[in-house]
């Protein structure tokens, strides 16, 4: 049957099956990066009579700050009630869609994949496969270019959030007099800058990829057929 399964690496060494496994890769480091996050923040708060308070906040994917406690309850601080009190943002929104795309991403190239591997005979046999193949590579790397733009402007606003300045901005405390409020263990933000980082080579990637897509479409075989058909000009007419 010319629908049947046939097993064939090859595509695998031609450029549009090797960007499809490193798409693939790529989304996986892009939404594991920061889909399993979880960080805490330290905070000293110096007070004037010389005793040391301190404070932690534990916050994580998807980064809804306002429903993390830097202050649980009605607590006494620097011989002051302070309020309860939670960190300042959401940055679900930004993380989410990101993540989002990543798995989305993740899916498409695996049955991009079993479709190269499998199914080549078939997809070369017809307009539909790679014309859709083409259109959606070129979807994939607009979203990834806005998702990866936003949660980079989400991750800059985590990190303002959980610095001194966005700390001390939080807790009126910090505000008084005779108080210094100090982030002596700051959340690591290494594997959500290579969240950041992956966002945006997937960009190249899928647009380099959107080329060698469009190379097997019908399209560019019939630009190519009316080059070649311009190349050779007039036949001349017998004599």
């Amino acid at each position: 049957m010319m629908t049947a399964l046939r097993l064939n690496l090859s595509p695998l060494r031609e450029p549009l099956g090797f960007i499809k496994v490193l798409e693939w890769l790529a989304a996986i480091f892009a939404f594991g990066s920061c889909g399993a996050y979880v960080g805490r923040t330290v905070v000293s708060v110096l007070c004037s009579e010389g005793k040391n308070e301190t404070l932690s906040a534990t916050f994580s994917y998807p980064f809804r700050l306002s429903q993390v406690p830097l202050v649980s309850g009605n607590t006494t601080l620097c011989n002051r009630t302070v309020a309860e009190t939670h960190l300042v943002g959401d940055s679900s929104s930004s993380v989410e869609f990101f993540v989002a795309i990543g798995v989305l991403a993740f899916l498409y190239c695996m049955a991009a994949l079993l479709i190269y591997l499998g199914y080549m005979h078939v997809y070369r046999d017809s307009d539909f496969g790679p014309i859709l193949d083409f259109l959606m590579t070129i979807v994939f790397a607009f979203f990834w270019l806005v998702c990866s733009s936003a949660w980079a402007r989400g991750l800059q606003s985590v990190k303002d959030a959980t610095g001194t300045e966005g700390i001390r901005s939080t807790l009126a405390l910090c505000q008084e007099g005779g108080v210094v409020c100090e982030v002596t263990e700051f959340a690591p933000t290494r594997s959500l800058n290579v969240s950041v980082v992956f966002g945006y080579l997937n960009v190249i990637i899928w647009a380099g990829n959107a080329w060698f897509a469009y190379k097997e479409t019908r399209w560019h075989a019939q630009k190519n057929s009316a080059q070649h058909g311009a190349g050779r000009g007039p036949v001349p007419a017998p004599i």
